[in-house]
């Protein structure tokens, strides 16, 4: 929607394909997806209506395309901070929400533990969101180069210092959020510490390289 020519480091589908190929792609993936979950022969049917509900929700008005809707609208002009993190919410952190949920109902895990749970994936997709504002112009991201210029972000409105402090401030955040539902989440807190690592690797060397020198 935003019409860029590379996502992942490759040509995007709708560059390479034609814009009905990339809406028919995007129609039979998201059906696929409620298929999967209809299909799971081990799920029992009241499993199987709560996770229908929570991707529906996701990805539906009160999720995805809420949060697309307004990034589309108001990106472009002047927003308060509320709105920005609002925005990211609703693109992100309820898609992160909706797998963990998922995962939680097959798990049959406590409402505590669940709860818990959708704090991480706020947390994760607030973080999620600030690292790629904070990547915009960095080559090497798999991503179009300045794609937010002109576009009202956190970094825009904050700068780039106190945007990282709050990526941080969202991860420890989001650390002690999932320790409490789940004791066995170590290797999920590493794989999200590592790929933020990476890309915050990718963001200091950028600044240092930008640095005038002595």
């Amino acid at each position: 929607m935003d019409n860029a020519q590379l996502r992942r480091g490759r040509p995007t589908i709708h560059r390479q394909y034609g814009e009905n190929v990339a809406i028919l792609a995007a129609v039979a993936l998201l059906s696929r997806a409620f298929g999967v979950v209809a299909e799971a022969q081990s799920l029992p049917h009241a499993c199987k209506t709560q996770a229908v509900a929570e991707l529906s929700t996701a990805v539906g008005l009160q999720g995805l395309v809420q949060g697309q809707f307004l990034d589309l609208s108001e990106g472009g002009h002047a927003r308060s901070a509320e709105a920005i993190l609002l925005t990211n919410e609703l693109k992100t952190s309820r898609l992160f929400d909706a797998t963990l949920q998922m995962a939680a109902i097959v798990a049959d895990a406590p409402p505590q533990a669940r709860q818990r749970l959708r704090c991480f994936a706020q947390d994760l997709g607030q973080a999620f969101q600030l690292m790629d504002d904070l990547a915009d112009g960095l080559s090497g991201t798999g991503k179009d180069l300045n794609k937010d210029s002109g576009k009202s972000t956190l970094v825009a409105m904050l700068g780039a210092d106190a945007v990282h402090q709050r990526l941080r401030e969202h991860l420890r955040s989001a650390d002690e959020h999932l320790a409490s539902a789940c004791k066995r989440g170590v290797a999920t807190q590493r794989f999200m510490h590592a790929w933020f690592d990476k890309q915050m690797a990718l963001f200091g060397q950028s600044r240092t390289q930008s640095l005038p020198e002595c």
